[in-house]
């Protein structure tokens, strides 16, 4: 029923890949002589030849895959490079707790941009950038790398991708799997280093802007300073990295085909629309509402501080240049109800994801229509294409399941003594693999003072999120496990 070899033959793989990353890392800690060269270098060691003889032992395996089988691999996968990238953390000393160790490095992986870090700027600029770089590493997705990378090894990649990719759909922009994981990649890295240009152009050294564009692209929210985005207090920065979050949270395949100018399948995308429809709208209001509230401020700074946040929550980047906490009442309860809208699907961002919105919307505006004529047949319609009921029903299914994790996450969080805002605010902030949340945990505020416990709940909070629930949930179901 299961090829478990096959299984630990690419989460061996996967196991490689991740301890090659970190050895990119070594000439930065290297040349900067930073003190976290020996801990890279044995974190890269272990997790390496770990790799290694996991797939060296199966490598003549039959390398074919059944969609359980990868349902198994993302979801072990993604538990398997979060220890993995702990390891920097605690032989560096950086991180003591092994608790808190993998809540960052979950943060990382999921690009949640949760932190339990007190003090950021005290790193060390190689664990620094691994820092960012699992967050890198996590936005499109190693297993998408993998996809791309498998069929030289002889396997097959379509049970991976579909497992791993967010949405309830996911676009293709080449017939060949194989081929669309490459492009999506090739995107992302070319858009990673157009951003770190842009970041140098304005300002940033070298290694802050490396850092911010693996986490902004990747609309993780990870940064280099322990006030965010607003350490810098550089208006251009900030236009940057709002402008390159904006890209983030969308499809990867409309950035494709705007590059190749196919501009109709761009346009006639509704959640494309929907999704910069919602930035504009609640930018304006909450302009407006922030000028009239302080005018001395000025419009352009108020604008500015506007956009940024409401793209950086509907990203799930979780970046900040001010602290959205202390708005006035209002504005502050659009941002929360943001919390709830996530970015495109096929995109970078965590969240419900606004096409699920779209469905839901669509639907209940057909129940309507059922209810006036219940004999006629009015499907959902969504690009001007009905929507199978099987997906409706999946984001019926879904919504309704995220919604009662959120809940039942607040509880739990709350059992461990936090008070319930702070609680609430955190539950919605790991499973929409957000960052910043509300009440204790507001961009002023980090994870560090939540019980070990809590920290490890939050982390599995964050890589339901990050899977999208049902690629994690369904291996909890007998029903996976039976032959069928």
């Amino acid at each position: 029923m299961f090829n478990f070899k096959a299984i630990i033959h690419i989460l061996g793989m996967l196991m490689l890949f991740n301890g090659l990353f970190m050895a990119l890392i070594l000439p930065v800690s290297y040349i900067t002589d930073s003190g976290d060269f020996t801990a890279l270098l044995t974190s890269s060691a272990i997790t390496c030849n770990l790799g290694i003889l996991a797939w060296w032992l199966t490598r003549k395996v039959k390398k074919e895959l059944s969609k359980r089988d990868g349902y198994i691999i993302v979801s072990l996968g993604w538990i398997i490079l979060g220890l993995s990238g702990a390891l920097p953390f605690l032989i560096s000393g950086e991180i003591t707790s092994i608790p808190n160790a993998i809540f960052e490095t979950f943060s990382g992986y999921t690009t949640t941009g949760a932190s339990i870090l007190n003090d950021i700027e005290a790193l060390p600029n190689g664990i620094m950038l691994w820092r960012s770089m699992t967050q890198w590493i996590g936005g499109m997705g190693i297993i998408v790398l993998t996809v791309a990378i498998l069929p030289l090894f002889g396997v097959g990649g379509m049970e991976l991708f579909a497992a791993e990719s967010p949405g309830p759909s996911s676009a293709k922009i080449h017939p060949k799997i194989t081929d669309t994981a490459k492009r999506l990649w090739i995107l992302y890295v070319l858009l990673t280093v157009f951003e770190t240009i842009m970041l140098k152009l304005a300002g940033m050294s070298w290694l802050d802007a490396v850092n911010h564009s693996f986490t902004t692209m990747s609309t993780g929210g990870f940064s280099t300073k322990n006030a965010s985005i607003a350490a810098f207090d550089s208006p251009s920065i900030e236009y940057i990295v709002t402008a390159f979050m904006l890209v983030g949270g969308v499809n990867f395949s409309m950035i494709y085909f705007i590059l190749k100018g196919a501009f109709a399948k761009v346009y006639g995308n509704e959640e494309f629309k929907t999704y910069l429809g919602i930035v504009a709208t609640f930018t304006v209001v909450i302009t407006g509402i922030l000028w009239c509230n302080s005018p001395d401020l000025g419009f352009e700074s108020n604008f500015r501080h506007s956009m940024f946040q409401v793209v950086s929550i509907v990203t799930t980047t979780g970046f900040s240049t001010s602290n959205y906490a202390i708005w006035a009442s209002f504005a502050y309860m659009l941002i929360i109800f943001l919390m709830f809208t996530g970015g495109s699907a096929g995109s970078t961002a965590g969240g419900v994801k606004i096409v699920r919105h779209l469905i839901i919307f669509k639907n209940g505006y057909a129940e309507f229509k059922r209810i006036l004529h219940p004999r006629a047949v009015i499907p959902v319609r969504l690009n001007e294409r009905s929507v199978d009921q099987k997906i409706v029903n999946n984001v019926l299914a879904f919504f309704f399941i995220y919604t009662f994790i959120f809940i039942f996450g607040a509880l739990i969080i709350s059992a461990y003594g936090t008070d319930i805002v702070t609680a609430v605010g955190a539950s919605i902030a790991c499973l929409g693999n957000i960052g910043p949340g509300i009440g204790g945990v507001n961009p002023e505020h980090n994870f560090h003072g939540f019980r070990d416990g809590a920290k490890l709940f939050m982390s599995f909070l964050m890589l339901l999120g990050r899977l999208e629930l049902f690629t994690v949930l369904i291996l909890l179901t007998p029903a996976f496990w039976r032959k069928v």
